[in-house]
């Protein structure tokens, strides 16, 4: 009994001295790392942990039903499509052709208006409220630089760094792309309670605008452009400039850092639906203009569906991609989260899920290409 006494005070004291030092050596967002993410299973964010965290709502306006072409839902799956989801669970499949919805099919008790993490989708939103504050004048262009609005990058080569090169990537600050590493900026700022003092304590690692390296750093300090250029938080001006105009279904919401410091983490996390994410990849496809309203410009739209950098996979917030000859843009996510767009052949096609195939060596993962496959078997 004695023993086991000691091992029970030496076990607690053993946590009391550790939570001391993650607060003494600044690791204490660890700590909400174990909470919200280890203790429920996980090893990584995963799709519904938003509701762990503090959350804005991207109010919706007026919904606008997604019309259903005369073959609605009549296709059955391949068998190589069906192991698929089953592999790496897919919980919504989607293909929209013409504007009208030929396939949905949902998964592992989610629905049409199951929320779930877009993860990394979010960096295309925050690039598309980019072309609209250049639209309305709060910013002059993509070459303004990131220090009019953020004096703390005006020093040195931060002083050469523009919003484009941010909506790019290709800023140049010191920060370390990794998920799965908790001592890496990225776990940070995905648990730090004050993701405004991470973002102005980067410093910079290489030139701004020199050439291409995905950083979700890039588009939280976009995000804090937007908000100081606008007078908005950013959630509010998503609703404005794009949820409410695009006719989505639902409201979303967007995870905080926390509710004192109430910045989104603009990187990723807005939690919504298929149908409703699928919205943007629309507006893209159509150059800005959504059923008859110009909501972006055609100009701004097209440079950001075209790679700023010769043989990279980026433009302005959108993944770019070749199948079978055919140009393919996409907002993607962490997970699989993917609204894949083939201008030429007026085609959506959404995939949402827990997880995804492992990326080879054209920045994607080999069930990308049945995703699309499947979808022109059912034109």
């Amino acid at each position: 009994m004695k023993f086991l006494k000691r091992l029970f005070i030496g076990f607690i004291s053993f946590l009391v001295v550790l939570i001391i030092a993650l607060y003494v050596f600044d690791y204490d967002y660890l700590l909400k790392a174990v909470r919200t993410i280890y203790f429920t299973g996980h090893t990584t964010a995963y799709l519904e942990d938003y509701k762990k965290f503090d959350n804005t709502r991207i109010e919706a306006g007026n919904p606008q039903a997604w019309p259903q072409a005369k073959n609605y839902n009549m296709y059955e799956l391949s068998d190589t499509l069906q192991s698929i989801h089953k592999a790496y669970g897919s919980i919504a499949y989607i293909v929209i052709k013409n504007d009208s919805i030929v396939f949905e099919e949902y998964y592992d008790g989610f629905g049409q208006t199951s929320k779930s993490n877009s993860f990394s989708m979010a960096k295309s939103y925050v690039s598309a409220m980019l072309g609209k504050a250049i639209m309305q004048g709060y910013i002059e262009s993509l070459d303004q630089p990131v220090g009019d609005f953020i004096p703390e990058y005006t020093e040195g080569t931060a002083a050469q760094m523009t919003v484009g090169d941010l909506a790019s990537m290709a800023s140049g600050l010191n920060w370390d792309e990794s998920y799965y590493s908790p001592f890496s900026v990225t776990t940070r700022a995905y648990f730090d309670d004050d993701l405004e003092s991470v973002m102005l304590n980067l410093g910079m690692k290489e030139k701004p605008g020199a050439g291409y390296k995905y950083l979700s750093g890039n588009t939280q300090l976009l995000a804090m452009v937007l908000e100081r250029a606008t007078g908005r938080k950013l959630a509010d001006y998503l609703s404005e400039s794009l949820w409410k105009p695009l006719g989505a279904n639902k409201d979303a919401l967007w995870q905080l850092d926390s509710e004192e410091s109430g910045l989104v983490k603009a990187y990723c996390c807005i939690a919504s639906n298929a149908l409703d994410f699928a919205r943007l990849g629309k507006l893209y496809k159509d150059y800005g203009n959504w059923n008859g309203t110009q909501i972006l410009d055609s100009t701004f739209v097209a440079k950001s569906i075209k790679p700023r950098f010769s043989g990279e996979p980026y433009g302005y917030g959108f993944w770019l991609k070749d199948y079978k000859d055919k140009k393919v843009f996409m907002m993607r996510g962490h997970l699989g989260q993917y609204v894949m767009v083939i201008p030429e052949d007026d085609l959506i096609v959404v995939r949402l899920g827990h997880s995804r195939g492992k990326v080879n060596e054209t920045f994607y993962p080999d069930e990308i290409d049945t995703y699309l496959e499947e979808a022109y078997k059912m034109n």
